[in-house]
């Protein structure tokens, strides 16, 4: 009874975690995490978590409950359900994996050795530009900006 209560919790815990992952849009890690959090709860269902520890006896017993419970068979199809859930984003992962982010004119949205984003043709990434006038600023235009602001909305 402990070993199943074990199996459910962890299950719950990796199911949890897997719709935060989820919900961080990391589809193809939150399918593995449900996959490998299903394990535990499937393996308690079909009986097989509480066999480790009794072997003669136990093994005929539970052949018998293989036959005559439900529970053993959907057991097995929570793992079946696992294993398909992993072979998915196993099959899906080697598909993404050649994949590359494009940008809008179809190139690669940054160029390799480029240190900023391909914006497209005529489009120019935007420098901030020094000011005109004094070469040595002490950092007063700033805030006489700001004193103009506040003064503006009578602050």
């Amino acid at each position: 009874m402990l070993t199943t209560t074990v199996c459910v919790a962890l299950s719950a815990a990796g199911l949890a975690i897997a719709i935060l992952t989820a919900y961080r849009r990391r589809f193809l890690r939150a399918t593995r995490i449900a996959a490998l959090s299903l394990i535990p709860v499937g393996l308690a269902m079909a009986g097989l978590a509480e066999l480790g520890g009794k072997v003669g006896r136990a093994v005929g017993d539970w052949a018998a409950d293989l036959v005559f419970k439900p529970s053993v068979w959907a057991g097995f199809a929570v793992l079946a359900t696992s294993v398909v859930l992993f072979a998915a984003a196993r099959i899906a992962g080697r598909r993404g994996a050649g994949r590359r982010v494009h940008g809008p004119a179809g190139r690669p949205a940054v160029e390799p050795g480029a240190s900023a984003p391909t914006l497209g043709p005529g489009r120019q990434a935007v420098q901030p530009k020094p000011k005109a006038g004094s070469g040595s600023s002490d950092g007063l235009e700033d805030f006489q900006d700001i004193e103009a602001i506040l003064k503006k909305h009578g602050i």
